[in-house]
């Protein structure tokens, strides 16, 4: 696929993804992992591991764009969409935004509408393997029209809410909409 056209201002094209995270790589023991989904629901969920994998999967590529101003292109990354968690807990009219919390201490939220489209996934394989523990394996978000940080690695738990709450960055003066097409880096 042509590059031209998909490099975000202020971004330049890497090859190798880094890693940045906030210097603890969570366990992961298929065993004892699981994903809840709670809050405005009727319907509160929790998955196993092996329940998790055996949900509905999408396979997506996408781009994937950091804060820092490095972009990969043609990423490709099979997971769960966030709809799907959505209809199967039974979303409520007032869960107009959700939380992830990660295995890390790390939380950010979105407006529930960013999170219906096709491309938004709970992630578990990325170009054809297993997600790497040092880039949010088992289980990352994956928004890719925001910048990474909104791409929470080690998702635990999604609890929709009624009123958006500022995550682990945005309250840190990072934006909480963070378009990398418009710059939108920080809230300041």
């Amino acid at each position: 696929m042509a590059v031209e056209g998909r490099l975000p201002p202020g971004q330049r094209e890497v090859r190798k993804w880094p890693r940045l995270d906030l210097g603890i790589v969570p366990r992961f023991d298929p065993k004892t992992w699981d994903l809840r989904v709670d809050g405005e629901v009727e319907n509160p969920l929790r998955f196993s591991y092996e329940e998790f994998l055996a949900l509905p999967k999408k396979t997506v590529v996408s781009d994937f764009h950091c804060v820092t101003g490095w972009t990969t292109f043609d990423n490709e990354w099979v997971g769960v969409t966030i709809r799907e968690f959505a209809e199967r807990a039974r979303l409520k009219p007032s869960g107009r935004f959700a939380m992830f919390r990660c295995g890390d201490g790390y939380t950010t939220s979105h407006p529930t509408s960013a999170l219906t489209d096709d491309d938004v996934l709970l992630a578990y394989q990325w170009d054809g393997k297993p997600l790497p523990l040092e880039h949010g394996g088992p289980v990352r978000l994956l928004v890719p029209k925001r910048y990474a940080w909104k791409s929470a690695k080690w998702v635990r738990a999604i609890t929709f809410m009624s009123e958006d709450e500022l995550g682990y960055w945005e309250v840190r003066g990072y934006s909480n909409t963070a378009d990398p097409w418009t710059e939108d880096r920080y809230s300041f």
